[in-house]
């Protein structure tokens, strides 16, 4: 029997840093948040080795994901000094330390005394494990995996931020996990797919099929060839050689899966950006046939209950483990390409409840949530050379990444890569509130397990964009609260300006960003569709004819040009379009 506990405004499932966003948005709004993580750890893949930030254009997306941003330079210039090193490796606060993401989560979560934490709390993705009456979720039961005691919470607005959807999935949405064909969106890079790494044109064996399979997992490793700080690589016990040996052919022959230069030393094996304090985020390697992904084996991680989970995690992390000993110490491969391999391991103070391995997997994918809007390919395109992709009025955050997938399949006979790997070039969009409203239910927001197809989702899964669907969710969650209504009733220009005064970008621009005092009439006018220009120029002079162009379409008298800046313009137009409270 489980025991009953205190309602909260908001139930959050999951310590994702999109979960942990939409409790603190929501607490910021007056509202009482609960966190239930199934770990001992919150912070998600930025707490577990994701330290280069996931984001093509800075400046696409601000609100809470900033303020993390913030915090972050801001630990390494107090810490280190500001001409530090780690002040010029953080890269501004877009590279960190899985430590330091987790105190800086851990820092913001604790200045926000309505919102509560309960670690080691466990879902299970079953209808019997939620409270609704009808179609309105209610609650939720979870099990202390200290105790073995049955938790149950009740909430006014349920928000699933688990990378697998498994709230949404237990009650009842419809979601995809399989990889639409070309023929169903006519998206690029869509279905069956071989290309090399930086090549424009498919390769043979790309028949644009749809499948049933899941893009790799891996762990973002932290590594470090600092020998103060180095842990050696131990040989795992269940190391099996015939998994690694088709690496020394490639590495002896110079044999790798791009169109251009391939990888050299510990490049074979993993890819790594430098983080502060002489660490690494170690990503799968993108040039290599082989490397930290394990395809295939992960496709039954979304729906597969935690039993099968933790069994898959110890078996990736075993793979990985006798990935890197064989790299640094198998007699068939170069003694070259074993010595520098063997400068590195695992850093010593990541990680040291878990024996300075990752604690999570990067689940890149895992169910996509159908939602009021289906989020594709096409919504990261512009729709005219150079131009913007499609406008989304009801944006609740702008966003920029390439669409971005790893394999689908491991290594096959006389193809240029493995199924499904691909990078297809975006510019910033828009996001719309829909993707976030699952269908079917009420009572519920989906953050992290968005509505979109496998290529579109493969932007919107990067953790900036997930920090912002978050706070876009506890925001819209607090205004349905106090409004009464549903999270599908929220009126959209209440969260619009709720957003935009919590300084989100919701329409992005290359010379604006907010602060300016013009910024909130622009982001306004611009998802308007007024101001469709990448360059706002919000201190030029304004241009007469532009001026009453403005005023036209907003259908108000245009105020006299004469010194007026751009940014002047839309602040005056903009109040007067607005309308007026009685």
């Amino acid at each position: 029997m489980a025991t009953e506990h205190p309602t909260f405004d908001v139930i959050v499932l999951g310590g994702t840093p999109g979960g942990l966003m939409a409790a603190i948005a929501a607490a910021r709004r007056g509202c009482t948040a609960l966190i239930l993580e199934r770990t001992a750890h919150i912070g998600g893949l930025p707490a577990n080795g994701l330290g280069a930030t996931d984001i093509h254009t800075r400046g696409t997306t601000g609100g809470l994901f900033m303020e993390f941003v913030r915090r972050v330079r801001a630990h390494y210039a107090q810490t280190y000094g500001a001409d530090s090193q780690q002040v010029k490796d953080c890269s501004d606060g877009y590279r960190f330390e899985p430590s330091v993401a987790e105190a800086i989560f851990e820092t913001m979560l604790g200045a926000e005394s309505r919102v509560t934490v309960l670690r080691g709390r466990q879902f299970d993705a079953d209808a019997a494990n939620l409270i609704r009456e009808g179609q309105h979720l209610r609650g939720l039961t979870v099990t202390d995996r200290a105790s073995g005691a049955r938790e149950t919470y009740y909430g006014r607005v349920l928000i699933d931020a688990t990378y697998e959807g498994d709230l949404a999935g237990a009650a009842g949405c419809h979601f995809d996990t399989r990889r639409e064909g070309i023929d169903e969106y006519n998206e690029p890079r869509a279905g069956r797919l071989y290309i090399q790494w930086n090549a424009s044109e498919p390769g043979e064996g790309s028949t644009g099929a749809a499948t049933d399979t899941i893009q790799a997992y891996n762990y973002r490793l932290c590594l470090t060839r600092r020998s103060d700080n180095r842990t050696p690589v131990a040989r795992p016990a269940t190391y099996r050689r015939d998994e690694y040996v088709s690496m020394v052919d490639d590495v002896v022959n110079n044999h790798h899966t791009g169109a251009r230069q391939g990888p050299s030393g510990i490049g074979w094996v993993t890819n790594m950006v430098t983080l502060p304090n002489g660490k690494t985020d170690a990503n799968n390697q993108h040039f290599a046939f082989i490397s930290t992904d394990l395809p295939e084996e992960n496709w039954p991680w979304p729906t597969a209950d935690w039993a099968w989970r933790d069994r898959f995690a110890q078996r990736l992390r075993d793979y990985t483990l006798g990935l890197l000993y064989f790299a640094q110490t198998d007699d068939a491969l170069p003694a070259d390409f074993r010595a520098t391999c063997s400068e590195w391991g695992l850093a010593a103070d990541e990680y040291t409840d878990n024996d300075n391995f990752p604690r999570q997997v990067y689940v890149r994918e895992g169910r996509r949530v159908r939602g009021e809007y289906l989020f594709t390919a096409h919504d990261a395109l512009p729709t005219v050379p150079g131009g913007r992709p499609p406008l989304h009025t009801d944006s609740i955050t702008a966003s920029h990444y390439a669409l971005d997938s790893h394999a689908h399949h491991k290594r096959e006979p006389n193809r240029v890569h493995l199924d499904g790997f691909f990078s297809y070039p975006t510019q910033p969009y828009t996001v719309p509130y829909g993707v976030i409203l699952p269908l079917g239910v009420e009572g519920l927001l989906t953050p992290v397990p968005v509505s979109g197809t496998h290529v579109g989702f493969s932007t919107l899964r990067m953790e900036p964009c997930w920090m912002a669907m978050g706070q876009a969710a506890g925001t819209a969650a607090a205004l349905a609260i106090a409004a009464g209504v549903t999270v599908r009733a929220v009126d959209r220009a209440a969260l619009r300006e709720a957003l935009i005064d919590d300084g989100a970008v919701l329409i992005y621009y290359r010379d604006a960003a907010p602060g300016h005092a013009a910024y909130p009439a622009l982001q306004r006018l611009g998802l308007r569709g007024l101001v469709t220009t990448w360059n706002a120029r919000l201190d030029d002079p304004v241009e007469p004819d532009q001026l009453a162009a403005w005023a036209a379409e907003l259908r108000v008298e245009a105020p006299a040009a004469d010194g007026l800046t751009r940014g002047h313009a839309m602040v005056a137009l903009d109040a007067a379009a607005r309308p007026t409270s009685a």
